[in-house]
């Protein structure tokens, strides 16, 4: 059997350069996947596990570049893919952390059952769990677990882990980033459907079906009930009713009082 002999010998001195670890720079990759713009990640060391997450990155659609020595440049323009490859997934246990970012970008992440662990096996139900909790359908088989947004997308949510778990906080961190949804996209959402109502109104001559169109659409996740529910006046300009008559008292009347000559209106704003 071999053995290690130690003994006592002067004091150690000199210089040591301490290199980033790898349990903080595989997270890191993985969460480059959220971001359209490119991610610099600097101290990166030299593992076998770094390669194989930059060969796991690349397949699902990153550029992942050497910019230095121990620095990564990884752009993700867009996802090519949500399915990571077992061939890339059964060398590395960490790969499980793709799942998060490419729930949260794409709605979707199918992932064979994670390899690669040398202290043995650890279940991932923790991960599963805690998406699940924001949203996520999962399906598991022998070979591979899928997540797939719900009908009402990712929501934000309160996670309590049955035990503390620093890759599924990790995982569920990143997919609760855009929960809620992408805000630009909604917008333009938004912007297209109000040009489809206002046409309907004056081509058509029919009521504006604004609220119908966003009710129909699955990105909003919203019924038409709900719309309605929170179509309060007030929501517009103030939190309370005593800062909508403030607005219609303070800002409406005296513009409409400036200009009553010219319009040749009256108003009278009773609140």
């Amino acid at each position: 059997m071999a053995k290690y002999m130690v003994q006592q010998s002067g004091p150690l001195k000199g210089e040591v350069v301490i290199s980033g670890a790898k349990n903080a720079v595989l997270p890191l990759m993985a969460a480059a996947l959220l971001a359209e713009d490119t991610c610099v990640i600097r101290d990166v060391p030299k593992l076998r596990d770094v390669s194989f997450m930059k060969e796991l990155l690349t397949s699902l659609g990153s550029e992942v570049e050497e910019l230095e020595e121990n620095v990564l440049s990884v752009s993700t323009k867009d996802i090519l893919s949500t399915e990571a490859q077992f061939e890339l997934v059964n060398k590395m246990r960490a790969s499980i952390l793709v799942m998060g970012p490419l729930l949260a970008r794409k709605g979707r992440a199918r992932i064979p059952h994670p390899g690669g662990c040398a202290i043995g096996s650890r279940p991932i139900d923790l991960h599963l769990k805690g998406l699940e909790a924001l949203g996520a359908v999962i399906t598991s088989t022998d070979t591979y677990v899928e997540a797939v947004a719900g009908a009402q997308g990712l929501v934000g949510d309160t996670i309590y882990l049955d035990f503390p778990s620093v890759g599924a906080t990790e995982n569920i961190m990143m997919d609760a980033v855009k929960n809620g949804g992408n805000r630009q996209e909604l917008h333009e959402k938004i912007r297209q459907l109000s040009m489809q109502a206002g046409k309907t109104v004056k081509e058509e001559g029919k009521e504006n079906n604004l609220v119908d169109l966003i009710a129909a659409d699955p990105a909003f996740g919203l019924t038409k009930a709900d719309i309605e529910k929170n179509l309060k006046p007030e929501l517009y300009v103030g939190r309370a009713p005593r800062q909508v008559e403030v607005y219609l008292r303070d800002v409406v009347n005296p513009v409409l009082e400036a200009h009553k000559d010219e319009s040749g209106v009256k108003a009278e704003i009773n609140v």
